[in-house]
């Protein structure tokens, strides 16, 4: 398919006499997959010549400093002016906030002042929520309407209109009041009012809820497009399904990236600077290596236990990397059911009876498998039975425990209003080691009859 793309757009660009109609038919996708492959001269050249809708939607899949590049410093500045106006104003804005100010200013300048306020407006709501994801290029008619009257209205507005397919009924005072489908309008009769066959329950979210929410609703009622209110419930945008996706990919790359205990990148991985990576990832790893002198605290508080029953010793990496294997697996079956909302904040009793019960077999099935491999480390004789009980027991204990730990820190973390995501792998099993060998060599201290 890559080879298609390029062949066919190198192709195109060898033509003595290049047409804008031969691009036409071209995806913007396909052109921004190609596009940093070109030479530079051959990038201004396709970027000229496609129609200013697929040169603005090539660019909308490029990075933000890609995007500058080609926009403030090396396309001709009556092409950036055709390329500004044909982007929606949902890409305008993310590009805007991933710049640096003057970065910002220099980009502005060259928008279409009408479009200049809309953008400020969406500058304007906090990263990370409904709105700043919105778009304000939608189709917004009165109830008194007829359906002939909102035809002739879309003809007039339509070609500005990103999302088409859903008709917004707004009042006087742009007050969501009810929606209708194009479907639905064109099939009425032409001089039905809209009040008349609009849907007055209307679902919609609040411009400052969180991204993740508005996401949520989406998925619930299957719906390809989401209205935004603001407090007054007044109309101020639309979330498209696609600005959905966008927010599931970034949302799971934050939580995959959190459970590895690396603080969010900013940018892909490949544009990451190696001081970046570095500040991202040294912070938690310090923290855990200071949570792991509590393992080495425990180990020196019994010494002795571990001097006089040396192989004691062989079991330290089995117990403890079972005990922190469990917990992560408890860990991230609750984050997600905690992010899907498959599970509640107020059902954390039930959640926590379960992984009891859980935690209870695994630790069971595992410590008879322990044991066995305690009797046989230690030898047939008193002294390995009783090292089989000690691991054995200790597994069982551990275990339940661990996965009580994985599936409880996510519970506290939603409480204070924290991502559960942060309850990572790596803390988890830095807390179970800790946890893990305080039982164990407790339960062997006990057993072996060392004080």
């Amino acid at each position: 398919m890559m080879v298609d793309r390029r062949e066919r757009i190198e192709r195109l660009l060898q033509a003595e006499e290049l047409r804008r109609e031969d691009l036409e038919e071209l995806q913007p996708y396909d052109v921004a997959v190609v596009l940093p492959d070109l030479e530079p001269e051959r990038q201004i050249r396709l970027l000229i010549l496609l129609p200013p809708d697929v040169a603005a939607g090539a660019l909308e899949h490029l990075d933000a400093d890609d995007q500058y590049a080609f926009l403030v410093e090396r396309l001709p500045v009556n092409t950036t002016h055709a390329v500004l106006a044909a982007m929606s104003t949902a890409a305008l804005v993310d590009l805007l906030k991933a710049l640096h100010p003057r970065q910002q200013q220099a980009v502005l300048r060259l928008v279409p002042p009408a479009d200049v306020e809309d953008v400020r407006a969406l500058m304007a709501y906090p990263e990370g929520s409904a709105a700043s994801r919105m778009t304000t290029e939608y189709l917004a008619v009165r109830a008194q309407w007829s359906a002939d009257q909102v035809i002739r209205h879309f003809r007039h507005v339509g070609r500005d209109v990103e999302i088409a397919h859903y008709v917004y009924v707004v009042d006087r005072a742009g007050k969501l009041i009810g929606v209708t489908s194009l479907r639905d309008v064109l099939l009425a009769e032409p001089e039905m009012p809209v009040a008349d066959f609009m849907h007055a329950s209307v679902v919609s979210v609040q411009a400052t809820a969180d991204q993740e929410e508005a996401a949520r609703i989406l998925r619930d009622y299957d719906f390809g497009a989401l209205p935004v209110v603001d407090a007054e419930e007044r109309l101020v945008g639309v979330l498209g399904v696609d600005d959905v996706l966008d927010v599931a990919e970034e949302e799971a790359t934050e939580d995959i990236q959190k459970g590895a205990s690396v603080v969010p990148l900013d940018t892909t991985y490949s544009r990451a600077s190696v001081w970046s990576l570095y500040y991202r990832r040294v912070g938690w790893l310090a923290i855990l290596v200071l949570l792991n002198l509590f393992s080495s605290a425990v180990i020196a508080a019994y010494s002795s236990t571990l001097a006089a029953v040396l192989s004691l010793a062989f079991f330290i990496p089995l117990l403890i990397g079972s005990g922190g294997n469990a917990g992560s697996q408890s860990a991230t079956l609750m984050i997600r059911a905690l992010a899907t909302q498959d599970v509640r904040p107020s059902q954390w009793a039930t959640a926590f009876a379960k992984e009891v019960a859980v935690g209870a077999l695994l630790g069971l099935t595992l410590g008879a498998l322990s044991a066995l491999l305690g009797v046989f480390r230690g030898g047939w004789g008193e002294a390995g039975w009783t090292l089989g009980l000690v691991v054995g027991i200790t597994m069982v204990a551990i275990v339940v425990v661990a996965n009580l730990i994985g599936m409880t820190l996510p519970f506290l973390l939603s409480r204070f209003k924290l991502d559960p995501a942060v309850a990572s792998s790596p803390l988890i099993t830095t807390i179970a080691d800790a946890t893990g060998l305080l039982i164990y060599f407790s339960i062997a201290a006990w057993l072996f009859g060392i004080g």
